[in-house]
């Protein structure tokens, strides 16, 4: 008779001592530690985010009034980050906009990804007609001018919060449903998938609750990506006067000081440090994340 234990133990012996179960969201963790940079990334956005959010209530300054005489230049009269042109402090201008800044690039964020995973998964799970039709539809907004299609839509629309949120999120949609399809396309042909179709599951079933789940990481991915590009989209969009007067945001901040660039340039220069240094952590965090979640280099 063949002992059960004399097979299992030289499994067990070429695992490693301290682990004999793998925990892949610890597992997932440790690689995203283990990438410095986007570890760097993590540091600086929630620096970012204390910032604006913290920031506020050591610094309890309107952000629109009038404080002290335009165009201060950053470190005089106490002003760290200086004034603008209508003399509102710059800094309780950065942690007001920040928070807008960021919240339109989540919101923004959750729009496309709506959208586009919508619109990939049923391209991917249903195929034929189906998928033609979507990816037809797809590639007709992927042509199109992104930056001008969202300027039509503010136009038309109103320069309000909303309509610039809604406007970024219509024109963004794209990659996440490409990534969706090829995702979905890949994993419908598993084999679990084909069990789960041939115990009569529904379709909606599927979709949502067998291949969603499994196809999320690089979808994740791509949606933590879409919040820096829709900070970049915001603040375009502000710089070319297409934004809501009422609200202070970081491209606001740039857009109403432009026409004073030459003479005051710090101004703008402030506002778009800012804005590269939260969408470059956003960059960083994405690249830890998409090492972190790719199971065949966790496995290196």
């Amino acid at each position: 008779m063949i002992d059960p234990k004399a097979i299992a133990q030289p499994l067990v012996d070429g695992m490693p001592e301290e682990i004999k179960v793998t925990h892949p969201f610890r597992e997932m963790i440790a690689m995203f530690l283990r990438n410095r940079l986007a570890v760097f990334g993590l540091i600086l956005l929630l620096a970012i985010m204390a910032f604006t959010f913290i920031g506020p209530y050591f610094y309890p300054t309107d952000p629109f009034e009038m404080v002290w005489a335009p165009f201060t230049r950053p470190g005089q009269d106490d002003y760290i980050f200086g004034t603008d042109y209508l003399g509102r402090d710059i800094l309780s201008a950065m942690m007001a906009g920040g928070r807008v800044s960021m919240a339109i690039g989540l919101a923004a964020a959750v729009i496309s990804v709506v959208i586009g995973v919508t619109v990939g998964a049923f391209a991917g799970y249903y195929g034929g007609w189906v998928e033609e039709a979507l990816m037809r539809f797809t590639e007709f907004f992927q042509v199109l001018p992104t930056l001008l299609f969202s300027m039509v839509i503010v136009a038309l629309f109103g320069a309000s919060l909303l309509t610039v949120t809604l406007a970024i999120g219509v024109v963004s949609w794209t990659a996440v449903a490409r990534v969706t399809r090829s995702e979905f396309l890949r994993i419908r042909e598993m084999e679990y998938v084909a069990a789960a179709r041939s115990g009569s599951a529904r379709d909606a079933y599927l979709i949502f609750r067998v291949i969603l789940p499994n196809a999320l990481p690089p979808i994740i991915v791509q949606a933590n990506l879409m919040v820096g590009s829709a900070i970049l989209f915001e603040a375009a969009l502000s710089f070319l006067g297409l934004s809501d007067p009422n609200v202070m945001s970081w491209g606001q901040v740039i857009g109403s000081n432009r026409p004073y660039i030459l003479d005051a340039g710090f101004a703008v220069a402030i506002p778009g440090f800012a804005i590269f240094l939260t969408v470059l952590a956003i960059s960083l965090i994405g690249d830890g994340l998409n090492d972190a979640l790719n199971p065949k280099l966790r496995q290196r």
